[in-house]
């Protein structure tokens, strides 16, 4: 593998939250009609290339997962849905990232596509870390980070921020025994390498 090929392709929608720590991108290889496997391919070197650490897939189903075990990227996968999951649900994807990071690690987080639900977790983030002082300003940095407004469903990600255990007092590793959900649609898993479309490309 040699030239531009070996370096892989930038994920579409990269940029950090927090320079050489914690970065989000829209899910590697793109989602639901628009996913390309080459594409995929090429993002996920580049991942490798640039010596992350972990993808940390948000999304409810399997996809991707092996490609990343394939390729040699590690990974962790944290189902999280948004405001559905509650407090305990943010907790749970909230410490995961923090966990990674207080270990030294360079990870990228993602979805299906950079929306609503990923932008508020991560507006969430630092407000739970006490990075920011406040819910406002944590939806300022977050829109300044990402380039946009933040909507009903992020800013409810953040208001959540009250009803869940202080980062303080959440262990570190307290979630990393935790079972995946049995509700989760192996159905979707792309073990066959397909390019079948995703179950929540609506991620907005």
């Amino acid at each position: 593998m040699r030239g531009k090929w070996a370096q892989g392709i930038e994920p579409r929608h990269f940029r950090w939250v927090i320079k050489d720590r914690i970065a989000v991108c829209e899910r590697p290889g793109g989602y639901g009609d628009s996913h390309r496997k080459v594409r995929r391919q090429e993002e996920i070197i580049w991942l490798r290339q640039h010596e992350f650490d972990f993808v940390v897939s948000l999304i409810g189903s399997t996809h991707n997962l092996h490609n990343y075990e394939e390729l040699g990227v590690p990974f962790h996968h944290v189902p999280f849905s948004g405001p559905a999951d509650g407090p305990l649900g943010l907790t749970r994807a909230m410490a995961s990232i923090r966990d990674h990071v207080d270990k030294g690690h360079r990870i990228v987080v993602h979805r299906e596509e950079l929306g609503e639900r990923i932008s508020g977790l991560m507006a969430a983030y630092l407000l739970w870390m006490d990075l920011v002082p406040d819910g406002p300003r944590a939806i300022n940095v977050t829109e300044q980070l990402f380039e946009r407004e933040l909507g009903p469903v992020a800013r409810e990600l953040v208001s959540m921020v009250a009803k869940c255990s202080p980062s303080a007092e959440v262990e570190v590793d307290a979630f990393a025994a935790e079972p995946i959900p049995d509700d989760l649609d192996a159905e979707n898993d792309e073990s066959a390498g397909d390019d079948s479309a995703s179950d929540d490309s609506a991620d907005d």
